[in-house]
């Protein structure tokens, strides 16, 4: 047996408190790494009968071969005579299994070397997976963490025991990540990798805005008002859909707060980003009226209500327009996302214009059949003028033949 002392215990101790490895686990890597030891030195690949025991008790540590008592050995490397077991053990009988030291002299460096390389591996590898399970159970959540550094425009966020990177998609524009600064992520993903697993996390994404909703607004928490909906333009603009399952609780009041305050915290959590809620109805018309606003809404019309194609007209007063549309279609399209219909915003003028170019269309189109039948006549008449002359014309051919025939008897 090689001591080992109390020394080896304390270090489990201390790396089970700092980085959450079990002691168990070190201890059963350290016996691996003896018997990987023991390999090693005795130049062999198999042998399953070898293994380490460490007593913790007297802080020693060993290397056995177990083999099974019979009374002919055939095999020296599996078997003992039950003569030289029972030297060992008075009371065993044959079949049974007895455990014989086997460690080397000469040993506490071998396995010293040894040992160091595999608990190593093994540290490292109960560390990722602990990383591992613990971010697999964050992913989909909302964490907090310290930005670090920026690298060939990735942001590195440290979000614990690791740090996770957050990729140019995934940020928001013009948001400038300073290096100490706190920041709210969203768990997009976790890889697992050769080394420690790769945290994807996101600024951008519109799963912050739920969870930022569920944290500040006690109704969503408890299940009385549901978040239905959210589209975000990260940095921007975000719409969100909310609904009571209480008639007496207000859903946009809830998430407005007294005073506005639950709305005001989470918009200088997102930097002053807009943020517009909106009332969720099942109605398709009312859905959409509410998801254009702040403009104002004339009339909507449901061209399909396809569950695959989805197109809604929806018109809009003239000095609406710019306002129903956004910069650049922000609010229509944030609007499309919410609702999942395709909308079509036009203005009461350019309403008019189109109905006045249909009635202008077809009374040209009532003249020129009109005209046609007006042409039609005339080719008919045409016609039978040309009919009747041809008829005179064989009237007179007759004739004219017949004269030559009573001119030639004579």
């Amino acid at each position: 047996m090689i001591k080992i002392g109390t020394a080896l215990f304390e270090a489990c101790e201390e790396l089970e408190r700092e980085r959450g490895i079990s002691k168990e686990v070190l201890i059963a890597s350290l016996c691996d790494a003896m018997v990987a030891a023991y390999k090693k030195h005795m130049h062999v690949k198999e042998a399953a009968n070898i293994e380490a025991i460490l007593d913790e008790q007297t802080g020693e540590i060993g290397v056995f071969s177990t083999k099974v008592v019979v009374k002919t050995v055939e095999d020296p490397d599996l078997q003992i005579s039950l003569e030289e077991a029972q030297e060992i053990d008075d009371e065993v009988e044959v079949d049974d299994e007895v455990k014989i030291e086997v460690t080397p002299d000469q040993f506490g460096r071998i396995a010293a070397q040894s040992a160091k390389q595999v608990i190593t591996q093994r540290i490292r590898d109960a560390e990722r997976n602990n990383i591992l399970n613990e971010f697999l159970e964050k992913k989909g959540t909302l964490t907090t963490g310290i930005i670090q550094r920026v690298e060939n425009r990735n942001v590195i966020v440290n979000i614990g025991k690791t740090d996770a990177i957050m990729p140019q998609r995934e940020q928001i524009p013009r948001e400038y990540y300073k290096p100490g600064n706190r920041i709210r992520v969203f768990v997009l993903n976790v890889k697992e990798t050769n080394r420690l697993p790769q945290v994807i996390v996101s600024h951008a994404h519109a799963e912050i805005v739920r969870e930022l909703f569920e944290l500040e607004v006690p109704e969503i928490e408890d299940g009385i008002v549901e978040i239905k909906s959210i589209s975000r333009e990260a940095g921007f603009r975000t719409k969100i859909a909310v609904w009571s399952n209480d008639p007496e609780v207000d859903s946009v009041g809830a998430c407005i707060g007294p005073r506005g305050s639950r709305i005001q915290t989470i918009v200088g959590e997102l930097k002053n980003e807009k943020i517009d809620i909106v009332r969720w109805s099942p109605d398709p018309v009312e859905y959409i009226v509410n998801a254009i606003s702040p403009a104002r809404v004339v009339s909507v019309d449901i061209m399909t209500d396809d569950e695959e194609t989805k197109d809604a007209l929806v018109v809009v007063p003239d000095d609406q327009l710019s306002l129903a549309i956004g910069r650049e279609g922000q609010n229509v399209r944030l609007a499309h996302r919410l609702t999942g219909w395709k909308i079509d915003i036009k203005s009461v003028s350019q309403m008019e214009d189109e109905e006045a170019s249909r009635v202008s269309n077809y009374d040209y189109a009532d003249e020129e059949i009109e005209e046609r039948a007006v042409d039609s006549d005339e080719i008919q008449e045409e016609i039978e003028e040309e009919m009747n002359q041809q008829a005179y014309d064989e009237e007179d051919i007759v004739a004219e033949e017949a004269e030559e025939e009573t001119s030639e008897e004579e």
